[in-house]
């Protein structure tokens, strides 16, 4: 086990526990503090559902950074953790082991990292205990007991009414299930589901972005329509160069190294125009720090690169018909990989390769005959940003969820 030295005289904890009862709500319970926290403290805020729940956790080593982190607690009940994101979760019994993903591994002094759990039980969910950060303490050893919400009604203990569980049909989704977070999190590098956004602003792992001017676009987290869980990324996107906006990722996605594979599930409510657009841009410090960019084009999803406005297809009659137009007023999973050291590029919309989408190294016409034209394409990534940018005077309203990069293909 990696461990961090925590301060373990007078160590303070605190531990913030949200209740959760099947067919009704959950109500926090805070365990009381003997004084102003300087030791390390967790916050576990549920989601629950009939046999079901996600959680999202929140760690920090109080004034002491940590250099790797691994936090256990133990659930009562027959609560099983079945899926995580943000870090690696194992179970034995009725006890939890979270350690980091790697890339949030290092915590400053009074810092935070976060990830979320999805799981299932029967009966009852109470409270997890017996918190622990690198094997010390973060709860000063309280126990809490449940406390029922009056009537079943569901208790605004986070200022509101509680928000639809993540198996609740979506009125947007047409009464489908609503899946219950992110998927293939495991070893990836960005793995998130907004799920953990306490505002309306993207803070935390996500900022604003705005690469040259802005103006009436807008992004703000949604707890109206989402994928997974109750949260998406809600991005207005106006019509013209500056009204542009981008939410970018916080993580350092240049330690994924030369072959990087990307999955997000975005949703729009206007068809790809004729003119220039972009929703997904990343830095190439390989090109200048110009941006590889997607959007679309003529209607259909191309790739375009800043630095010589090469696109992907040509936009040639027959190029354009090679790729797909991107469904309106649905949620579509769109993948592709760079391979930066072979010079190559591979895109799927709703799990199947799109042909005018792909970088194979042998110039084909229509498809990648311009794109290869400067030659040694050699890209080196090192961001990601979603949002929209219109080259022309169109405007989208766009949602994006269930964003992963990492070094293997995770799939929709």
């Amino acid at each position: 086990m990696r461990t961090a030295h925590l301060r373990r005289t007078r160590l303070v904890g605190a531990l913030a526990v949200g209740l959760a009862f099947a067919g009704a709500a959950f109500v926090a319970v805070t365990a009381p503090r003997a004084s102003a926290a300087t030791g390390c403290t967790v916050t576990y805020q549920p989601n629950a559902w009939t046999n079901g729940f996600t959680a999202n956790v929140r760690l920090s080593g109080g004034d002491q950074a940590l250099s790797g982190w691994t936090l256990t607690w133990t659930y009562p009940g027959d609560a099983k953790v079945t899926n995580a994101w943000n870090a690696t979760v194992t179970q034995s019994g009725t006890a939890v082991t979270a350690r980091d993903a790697g890339w949030n591994g290092t915590v400053p002094a009074n810092g935070t990292a976060e990830f979320g759990v999805q799981g299932t039980y029967t009966g009852t969910l109470g409270a997890p205990t017996g918190f622990t950060l690198n094997g010390v303490a973060c709860n000063g050893g309280g126990t809490s007991s449940p406390t029922p919400s009056q009537g079943g009604s569901p208790s605004p203990s986070q200022g509101g009414s509680l928000s639809p569980s993540p198996s609740s049909p979506s009125p947007s989704q047409s009464g489908s299930p609503r899946p219950s977070g992110p998927v293939g999190c495991n070893g990836a590098a960005l793995c998130d589901g907004f799920e953990t956004q306490t505002g309306t602003t993207p803070s935390g792992g996500w900022t604003m972005s705005f690469p040259n001017c802005s103006g009436t676009g807008t992004a703000t987290v949604d707890t109206g329509i989402a994928r997974s869980g109750t949260k998406s990324l809600r991005v207005n996107g106006g019509g013209g160069y500056c009204n542009h906006v981008f939410v970018q990722s916080t993580v350092d996605l240049s330690r994924v190294g030369s072959v990087r594979y990307t999955r997000f599930y975005v949703r729009h409510t206007t068809a790809l125009p004729a003119t220039h657009t972009t929703f997904a841009a990343m830095r190439d410090s390989a090109d200048g720090n110009k941006d590889l960019r997607m959007g679309g084009q003529n209607g259909a999803l191309q790739w375009n690169r800043e630095s010589d406005d090469a696109t992907l297809p040509e936009q040639s009659p027959t190029g354009v018909s090679l790729s797909k137009p991107l469904p309106t007023n649905a949620w579509n999973c769109v993948e592709y990989t760079v391979d930066g050291a072979a010079g190559t590029l591979r895109t799927w919309l709703n799990g199947t390769e799109v042909t005018g989408l792909v970088v194979d190294g042998v110039p084909t016409h229509d498809v990648d005959s311009q794109w290869l034209a400067r030659g040694n394409w050699r890209p080196a990534l090192t961001d990601l940003r979603l949002g929209w940018e219109s080259y022309g005077s169109d405007a989208d309203t766009l949602w994006f969820d269930d964003v992963v990069v990492g070094t293997s293909r995770v799939g929709c």
